[in-house]
């Protein structure tokens, strides 16, 4: 069964285009026709007919094309073979029908006659016409075959990207959970009210961590509530060996950037940094706006490159490494992690495009 088709689809467009292509054709012939040898009404008439039988025929020719569409491509051009004098059979029957039969020329052997008659310079056209229908049947599945193999693609691609993003979350999470949990652990021997203090800020991050863990970013303003838990924890377990100051520029506070970025950077400030000097230090979280781009910069005055512990010295850490992959994956390389390691001291910076959720 021949299905209609949609205008309002690509097919159905390219088949109106098809058509009114055939009918310009035929208007041609048919005008050239009537004005120089047959000025009668039936030279029209008898046009049109073959017009809309020719759009019909191409309307089968597409159908008889899908077919054959996935099949071997013997079986293709065998079919289109066999397609091409049914097409003539049929077309030239019609011609014969709209020129002759009307006149009462109506034997078999007239009829056989008239088609012998077709094969020559006529059955070109006739092919022609059926040859079209399929080319251009062929370039539309083409189109469609590319369209839907890069749609793939990019499904694929974003597939790929959601679980390396949620991989990424899962790696940052128990990394930090596990840290927490030992600075508790330590302290209920030592000290039960820090200890309890230390649970109630962790179930503030703990919140944090669970509700924009389906988020793709966050407002800054939320990351730094999140940090300021975070290192109130820290500043139980160190005391006053852990200073944290804040320089943001206001007009940052609702920039858009992926949750959870910013902690393991300060971690790594806290653990490779700061614990491992006598006395301590300071960590600085400094956040300005310039033009287009927000610039962040997590400074400590730690250790620095005499620290003997390889993550603290380049980017290769899990930490560092997975913030470093979601800000390129968010925005693009250029707001990769930039560290920079001195005696004074380990500092880490990056900008991202000014973006708000």
């Amino acid at each position: 069964m021949i299905k209609p088709l949609n205008l309002s689809t690509i097919w159905g467009k390219a088949f109106l285009i098809l058509c009114l292509w055939f009918t310009l054709i035929f208007s041609i012939g048919i005008t050239f026709q009537y004005l120089m040898f047959r000025p009668f009404p039936s030279t029209i008439i008898n046009g049109l007919l073959l017009n809309l039988s020719v759009c019909f025929m191409a309307w089968v020719a597409w159908w008889w094309s899908s077919l054959l569409f996935k099949r071997k491509i013997v079986v293709q051009i065998a079919g289109h073979l066999v397609g091409v004098v049914l097409s003539f059979i049929i077309l030239a029957s019609v011609s014969y029908f709209v020129e002759y039969y009307l006149d009462d020329f109506t034997s078999f052997e007239e009829w056989q006659e008239y088609l012998l008659e077709q094969l020559g310079v006529s059955s070109m056209q006739y092919n022609l016409q059926y040859v079209t229908s399929i080319t251009v049947y062929y370039i539309i599945r083409y189109i469609e075959t590319i369209q839907k193999s890069e749609h793939e693609k990019t499904a694929l691609a974003i597939a790929n990207n959601q679980m390396q993003m949620s991989l990424l979350k899962s790696q940052i999470n128990p990394h930090f959970l596990f840290n927490t949990l030992n600075s508790i652990s330590t302290l209920m021997a030592l000290d039960k009210n820090k200890a309890r203090q230390m649970m109630s800020m962790l179930s503030e991050v703990i919140r944090y961590a669970l509700d924009s863990n389906d988020q793709p970013s966050i407002a800054l303003a939320e990351e730094l509530n999140f940090i300021r838990n975070y290192i109130s924890i820290q500043q139980v377990r160190f005391g006053d060996r852990l200073t944290f100051k804040e320089n943001i520029d206001p007009a940052c506070l609702g920039v858009a950037l992926p949750p959870m970025v910013l902690q393991p950077l300060v971690e790594n400030a806290v653990k490779h940094g700061i614990s491992l000097k006598e006395e301590g230090g300071t960590i600085t979280l400094t956040i300005s706006k310039s033009d287009e781009l927000v610039k962040f910069e997590i400074k400590d005055d730690g250790v620095g490159i005499n620290s003997h512990s390889q993550y603290e010295k380049s980017s290769s850490g899990v930490g560092l490494k997975n913030s470093n992959e979601r800000l390129i994956n968010m925005f693009n390389y250029k707001s990769r992690l930039k560290t920079n390691a001195t005696e004074h001291g380990y500092t880490v910076n990056f900008e991202i495009p000014w973006k708000t959720p």
